[in-house]
């Protein structure tokens, strides 16, 4: 049975490229190519792919963003990113919030596919230079416990949010407090937590 695809890119050319790439193979079938992820919830619903090729730069709504809805209401819908941002922070959001891989835009047309189906068959498909880093960030897992033990509760529900790939914007509207007060938490987790950057505080925090 033909593996179902839908694609979320807003770069035009690219997205028929993709467009194209899936629909001249037989075992794919597009079920859907959007410019934007505003409505990805209800596309799901409808189109039911087995598949998502989600970019992340997207007008409206960011795809990490909407990687954290459709895992919620979609936990069996693998979901590739494929995207040009390889930083900490964006791939450990895009992993952390339910994305199953993690590819760079110059994959080729044929490692695009092979991805597709990795993921597809249960695996975690991700570029090299992805999955390196990935590696390297990981820190020791000695005194991980110890050091959350010394975070408030506060503190530790918004890095649970960011966990989850919540902008800071969005773990402000969840807890009902300001962008500038979730600022201040993290600055304190960072502290408490040995590190520098948001990618190695959820990296601790899931150690």
């Amino acid at each position: 049975m033909a593996i179902r695809v839908a694609i979320y890119e807003d770069n035009q050319p690219l997205r028929e490229a993709l467009s194209a790439l899936i629909t001249d193979e037989d075992d794919y079938t597009l079920v859907g190519a959007f410019g934007d992820c505003l409505h990805a919830n209800d596309q799901t619903y409808r189109l039911q792919p087995d598949v998502i090729l989600m970019d992340i730069d997207l007008p409206g709504r960011d795809g990490i963003q909407a990687v954290t809805g459709l895992h919620r209401e979609f936990p069996n819908v693998d979901i590739l990113m494929l995207t040009v941002f390889d930083d900490d922070d964006r791939v450990f959001r895009a992993l952390c919030a339910g994305a199953s891989g993690y590819l760079l835009k110059q994959t080729t047309p044929d490692q695009i596919l092979e991805a597709i189906q990795s993921v597809y068959a249960g695996g975690a498909p991700m570029t090299p230079s992805i999955a390196r880093k990935v590696i390297q960030t990981f820190p020791t897992r000695i005194g991980h416990s110890a050091d959350l033990e010394q975070l408030t509760t506060r503190e530790s529900q918004v890095l649970q949010h960011l966990a989850k790939g919540l902008s800071y914007k969005l773990v402000a509207a969840e807890l009902g407090i300001s962008v500038e007060t979730v600022r201040t938490h993290i600055k304190r987790i960072y502290e408490k937590l040995h590190v520098h950057s948001v990618t190695e505080a959820i990296a601790k925090y899931r150690g």
